[in-house]
């Protein structure tokens, strides 16, 4: 699929309710994250925890893989998407049946496959918008910046760019007690050519883990798009994990603040495992499929007791939707 368009247009969506007290470029459903925080949920009214609450995590919609990897040369843009168009809202639609509504939905990372200054980049977060578009107003978007979101090698001009286009690469918020931190984490894999944006983000996420154990939240999770560690916290450095001396320092950080769960994507299969007591969560792909699991996304409950997830199949989320044990969950008071 080669669509039509620069993909400069501005699609619009109210955030919530008080979204029409907001103005026009506050409204754009791809510019949510501002001043390091989520604007759709006000703080003051989050802090405290209320009752359980879930949320959708999909991960690497990523137009245009599908066509590079079939025809065996990643390196390529990716000129055909309309598989991915279909998946993406399929998934949308899958979101939009449920009942109760999720709080949020995250995506992992990897919005597009198109690298920053290539030739199909505009077209693909065109259509990617233009999927997105649909999901229910009263559920809130959260972006994570991947590898092929800011580049492998990100420079200052490619995150600005990414912050133009879809909000903030990393910032907080707050759901019912339970803080949430967005990470760029190819800050993490090679921050050679923006330095300073990493020096930036560090000194944050000091400052957001800080607060997370003197406020004593219910819980507190990462979402970042490069995990941590695909099954073992000391397994050997690849393409799909953090590099052993970062991994293991922010692990750290991590550990002793109380970090229950990292959520992620990148590998585009299924994976994951525990570090002490920090459950490292891979979701497979929504797009391409580079394994044996099925396009999908994560169902996450969260309890005052612990965090639940449960990957599903587009199919079966569409048909079937959350099982009864989860949902049995969500009711609880």
């Amino acid at each position: 699929m080669r669509p039509e368009g620069t993909g400069s247009e501005v699609i619009e969506l109210g955030l919530h309710s008080g979204a029409s007290d907001m103005s026009e470029e506050g409204k754009d459903v791809f510019l949510r994250a501002r001043g390091r925080t989520l604007d759709a949920f006000p703080e003051e009214e989050e802090l405290q925890w209320k009752s359980p609450f879930y949320f959708i995590q999909g991960a690497d919609p990523q137009f245009g893989l599908m066509k590079a990897w079939a025809i065996g040369d990643c390196s390529n843009d990716g000129d055909e998407w309309e598989e991915e168009m279909r998946l993406t809202d399929q998934a949308v639609q899958a979101i939009n049946r449920l009942n109760p509504k999720p709080k949020f939905f995250v995506l992992c990372g990897d919005l597009i496959h198109a690298m920053p200054g290539t030739l199909w980049r505009a077209n693909q977060t065109k259509d990617l918008k233009k999927v997105l578009k649909d999901i229910n107003k009263e559920i809130p978007l959260v972006f994570v910046s991947g590898n092929h979101d800011i580049g492998n090698v990100p420079t200052s001009e490619a995150v600005d760019e990414y912050c133009h286009t879809w909000g903030d690469d990393y910032f907080s918020f707050w759901v019912g007690g339970v803080l949430f931190l967005v990470l760029n984490s190819q800050l993490y894999v090679d921050s050679s050519k923006c330095p300073n944006l990493k020096k930036a983000q560090d000194q944050w996420l000091d400052t957001q883990l800080a607060m997370a154990k003197q406020k004593m939240c219910k819980h507190a999770v990462v979402f970042q798009h490069i995990p941590l560690f695909l099954k073992t916290a000391d397994e050997e450095d690849n393409y799909f994990n953090i590099s052993k001396p970062v991994r293991q320092e922010l692990m750290r950080k991590f550990v002793n603040a109380g970090i229950k769960a990292v959520f992620s994507g990148h590998y585009h299969r299924n994976a994951g495992g525990f570090c002490n007591d920090l459950d490292m969560v891979v979701s497979s792909a929504i797009g391409c499929q580079l394994g044996e699991d099925t396009h999908g996304l994560r169902v996450v409950v969260v309890t005052a007791e612990k965090i639940i997830h449960r990957y599903y199949s587009l199919n079966q989320l569409s048909n079937e939707g959350i099982e009864k044990d989860l949902m049995d969950l969500i009711k609880q008071e």
